[in-house]
């Protein structure tokens, strides 16, 4: 007889007052601020594009281990918008009310590994979709989180300035992100959209306390620590 293995549980992520949030999927946005965009190389705004991390990327300890391979690891703050109510080819005139909430989140970036993989034509989910590679603060409930959409965001290293914008510099805006998600895929409760991030990116290193803000949300703090041997 074979035998069955053990379905692991869902990661979950804590929602202010005391609820959880199962994670299904995490789709991210590629430059979605037109500064971002222009460090990266690229300018005008082009139609928003994705990618996707493991629901098992999360991490919610407030300590990421520097991961293997990489020597020049990235930070990107972003504002994460929770699914509560699925469907496909959402409009967005009907999007926000699909929203659970809100959450300020990291989408930490192997960037040597991205930047390889792209100089030869090749998936670069080895930059992006890496274990402990989503930090993620609480989640707010939409209707608890005021004006997010209009709040500032930034990153600070170390006490020190790297990433400081608002949300609503992004190119496309929350509802309009999910209309475009929902056309290619259909989005269900336990759904993450990290939404992209501003210009500032840079390399952290061991030992390295970031702390991420967007005005109305819980912080997040996150503390990159020596990869186990």
């Amino acid at each position: 007889m074979v035998q069955s293995i053990q379905a692991l549980p869902a990661p979950v992520v804590a929602v202010q007052g005391g609820a959880a949030f199962p994670v299904r999927r995490i789709y991210c946005v590629g430059r979605n601020y037109a500064e971002h965009a222009k460090e990266m190389g690229f300018t005008g705004r082009e139609p928003p594009f994705f990618f996707m991390k493991p629901a098992d990327a999360v991490l919610t300890s407030g300590r990421m281990r520097y991961p293997s391979l990489t020597k020049d690891l990235h930070h990107e703050v972003e504002l994460v918008v929770a699914i509560g109510r699925g469907g496909s080819g959402i409009a967005a005139a009907d999007a926000l009310s699909h929203v659970y909430g809100y959450a300020v989140g990291l989408d930490m970036t192997r960037r040597d590994l991205q930047s390889d993989m792209k100089k030869q034509g090749r998936p670069w989910s080895i930059g992006k979709g890496f274990d402990e590679s989503a930090p993620i603060g609480t989640i707010v409930p939409a209707a608890q989180a005021g004006d997010v959409h209009h709040a500032a965001i930034e990153l600070t290293v170390n006490g020190q300035p790297r990433q400081s914008s608002r949300i609503d510099r992004m190119i496309w805006s929350v509802a309009e992100i999910i209309e475009h998600a929902s056309a290619a895929w259909t989005l269900a409760p336990g759904d993450l959209i990290f939404t992209g991030t501003p210009e500032g990116v840079a390399a952290v290193v061991v030992g390295d306390r970031l702390e991420a803000r967007i005005e109305g949300l819980p912080p997040l703090a996150v503390e990159v620590v020596e990869r186990e041997r």
